[in-house]
């Protein structure tokens, strides 16, 4: 009786220290961003488009950087997510089951794909395409990291989708199926309505991927700090920011806490799409029950 109470008790540890490691990460972010608030106002870092940090006096405007992110993060949903539940659909109820125990398998280990890879992919392979197939300057821009981020995303959404649908009842389907509905009739007016919270959640656990992706939008997204009018335009999203600047960054410095004050603009960024995938998933629970 006494070992019965074990794994809950390290389950406990184990999520009070991810608890404890998520708020010491906040605290850090929140000490070291925001004493950038004595160089400029938050009206003025969150509106201003001008980038220059390390002039004098610096320009702390982060508007372009946070368009940035929200625009690759926006067409490579776009770009992404159809796909996706296309693949989902495809293996849940369509592919014989043969086919399912193959694709479901090499669907999550591409998910395991190093980034690195991809976004040197898009600087050699996909650059020089859309640069001659656009007559373009470079093809280092907002197209060309959003490819990449929908191709890193097509894994994660589709696996997660398709458990959703997955985890229909046999039974609804069978009803259907006796009504005299068709298999598409079926997926559609019976599968997806009832998967689809699992299937928003999958849909917004790939967005928060996309907006969090550093290493691709660091290689081929161009690294300019302005606001697209094309996606052909190059974008310097807030992670690449980060990751670009950082390392000759004196600690202390107004350009330091800078980047920390993006870092905390990002975490609840991607804070508030978590909390929006758990209320969702709460609503699915509901409704089922």
């Amino acid at each position: 009786m006494k070992n019965e109470g074990l794994p809950s008790i390290l389950v406990a540890a184990v999520s009070s220290l991810g608890i404890f490691i998520m708020l010491f990460i906040l605290y850090f972010l929140v000490t070291e961003g925001i004493p950038v608030l004595r160089e400029a106002s938050l009206q003025k870092i969150l509106l201003e488009k001008a980038w220059y940090p390390t002039e004098t006096p610096p320009a702390l405007g982060m508007s372009a950087l946070i368009v940035g992110s929200f625009s690759v993060t926006l067409l490579s949903s776009l770009l992404a997510i159809p796909l996706s539940l296309l693949v989902a659909i495809f293996i849940s109820d369509v592919a014989p089951s043969f086919l399912r125990d193959i694709l479901k398998p090499v669907l999550e280990l591409l998910s395991f794909l190093p980034s690195i890879v991809l976004g040197f992919l898009g600087m050699v392979v996909l650059a020089p395409w859309l640069q001659e197939r656009f007559e373009l300057l470079s093809g280092l821009n907002l197209l060309n990291a959003s490819i990449l981020l929908g191709i890193m995303s097509v894994p994660i959404i589709a696996s997660l989708a398709e458990e959703a649908l997955s985890s229909v009842p046999g039974e609804l389907r069978d009803a259907s199926y006796a009504l005299g509905a068709t298999r598409w009739e079926t997926i559609r007016r019976v599968v997806i309505p009832w998967a689809r919270p699992g299937i928003l959640s999958a849909c917004l656990l790939g967005v928060m991927r996309s907006l969090g992706e550093t290493m691709v939008v660091l290689m081929a997204a161009g690294g300019a700090a302005i606001i697209p009018e094309s996606v052909f335009d190059p974008v310097r999203p807030l992670t690449s920011t980060i990751a670009a600047e950082m390392g000759e960054t004196p600690v202390g410095s107004t350009h330091y806490h800078a980047l920390f004050f993006a870092g905390l603009i990002l975490f609840f960024m991607t804070l508030a799409i978590n909390m929006l995938s758990a209320w969702i998933e709460s609503k699915g629970s509901v409704i089922r029950s």
